[in-house]
């Protein structure tokens, strides 16, 4: 059973009751991210996120690890490019004195500075690590290129950005951004829906606030062709392009699409590029959203050698996918979409992460069989007809390594 909920001051609380199970889980999605970062503060979402931890309501910082630990809360969230999300967890019996913690966590956070350098040293630990993880970097310089505005940069931030920030940066933060205009609540599990309606309404009812203004993703001006050069023995390979948003109606479609390029080990990318050419030692697509959005991530890892066909065959491999598909292979991606669909169906962590996520998308809970309903209706001739109104084209291309590529054309 799912339910909607939307308080006075904006909050939505969404909620789907799964009493086969004996846990909750709750998930507080904030409409601010690092694309809300002034561009001399990138890493100021992150940053704040932690501090919301290191003490909040009557209780400091241990006091607040104490309180969750004793609950067996299993936490969740961080801040990504459009949300700050806060979560976790727990026995169903707790959910409410869980959230009562949260709410102080999110609306009334210390924010102390004496904690500040703590929080930017873990941030600039994290940034460094980056330089040594070159498949991530890779990734993050990859949406860098395709998106020349706030949905590029690194929500990390840089060294230079980190250092700059300020305890009232962070404070201004949470007082302009943290409102309840747009926020989303989500609970999945075992509970008992009035009790939870009405705790929230108690909990968040003074809650004020419109929230910041929407960014909208624009890929406007990015780099087609970018390589970074990186002394190794080793070469990475991003590309990425625009497809459909998750609110589209061909959005099943277009996730089918990733599915037969990458569903596997007996998807397109392993086999052409992999198995059959032992071209590369990992290969994979993926399909990636954020709201009114969506594009399609792929990464090969290889050797300097073998880079340029790799390359190759990777963009000749997304260009076919517009000459059709098979039925044993839209059978296969399906097979694969319903048996996630399952295994999170048990998850009530996996359940409230997808509800809130699915209001956020697109304003609306799906349930499990419209889902389900979906994912089966598609058909080669379905996916054919999206590849040829949507193909894969305009890809942005980034190389990490010793050698320079050339993006081929038809």
């Amino acid at each position: 059973m799912n339910y909607t909920h939307v308080l006075d001051n904006g909050l939505t609380l969404v909620a789907e009751q799964m009493p086969f199970v004996r846990s909750a889980a709750f998930r507080m999605l904030v409409p601010a991210g690092s694309v809300n970062d002034p561009e001399e503060k990138v890493g100021a979402a992150h940053a704040l996120y932690g501090l919301c931890f290191r003490g909040a309501g009557t209780r400091n910082s241990r006091e607040v690890s104490d309180a969750l630990d004793s609950l067996g809360v299993q936490r969740g969230g961080g801040a990504g490019d459009e949300l700050t999300s806060f979560g976790g967890v727990l026995l169903g019996d707790d959910l409410l004195q869980a959230l009562d913690i949260y709410t102080d966590i999110v609306l009334r956070p210390h924010l102390p500075a004496n904690q500040l350098a703590a929080e930017k040293a873990l941030a600039l630990q994290n940034l460094e690590s980056l330089e040594e993880n070159p498949m991530q970097k890779t990734m993050v310089e990859l949406r860098k290129a395709h998106f020349p505005g706030p949905h590029g940069r690194n929500s990390l931030g840089t060294q230079e950005s980190i250092e700059s920030l300020t305890i009232d940066d962070l404070r201004e933060a949470h007082e302009t951004r943290f409102q309840p205009g747009g926020a989303i609540l989500s609970v999945a599990g075992n509970f008992d829906w009035e009790v939870v309606r009405k705790r929230a309404n108690a909990l968040f009812g003074g809650w004020r606030g419109g929230g910041p203004a929407p960014v909208v993703p624009s890929t406007e001006g990015g780099t087609p062709l970018t390589h970074l050069d990186h002394p190794s023995n080793q070469e990475q390979i991003g590309v990425v392009y625009d497809s459909v948003a998750p609110d589209h109606k061909q959005y099943y479609e277009g996730l089918m699409a990733v599915q037969v390029l990458s569903g596997g080990m007996a998807a397109r990318l392993f086999t052409e590029v992999r198995e059959k050419r032992g071209l590369v030692y990992a290969v994979m697509a993926s399909f990636q959203a954020v709201k009114h959005h969506g594009f399609v991530q792929c990464y090969a890892g290889t050797t300097p050698e073998r880079s340029q066909e790799t390359l190759d065959v990777l963009l000749s491999e997304l260009r076919r996918l517009a000459e059709g598909v098979t039925q044993e292979e839209i059978d296969r991606g399906r097979t694969g979409l319903l048996s996630r669909l399952v295994m999170s169906g048990e998850s009530t962590s996996s359940r409230a992460v997808a509800i809130a996520s699915d209001y956020y998308l697109r304003g609306r809970v799906r349930s499990m069989e419209e889902i389900r309903a979906a994912v089966e209706a598609v058909t080669p001739d379905s996916v054919g007809e999206h590849l040829r109104a949507i193909p894969p084209a305009n890809f942005t291309v980034l190389t990490l390594g010793p050698t320079a590529l050339e993006a081929k054309g038809e």
